[in-house]
């Protein structure tokens, strides 16, 4: 595997810092809706946000 530059790294982990917070965010509105088809709607989204921390998070590897 070819080795990150630091550029890249610091790139990665800002990219996972804002991946994480959308993942928070979108549960704590699921969380908060009475709203079935809503809440479904933000876990769909976190959970997508979720799958691109994880391929990010795959680069570190």
């Amino acid at each position: 595997m070819t080795q990150l530059t630091e550029k890249e790294l610091s790139s990665i982990h800002s990219l996972l810092s804002e991946e994480e917070l959308l993942i928070k965010k979108f549960k704590m509105l699921a969380n908060q809706t009475s709203d079935e088809e809503i809440k479904s709607k933000f876990e769909e989204i976190s959970n997508k946000h979720q799958g691109h921390f994880n391929a990010l998070y795959s680069q570190l590897k």
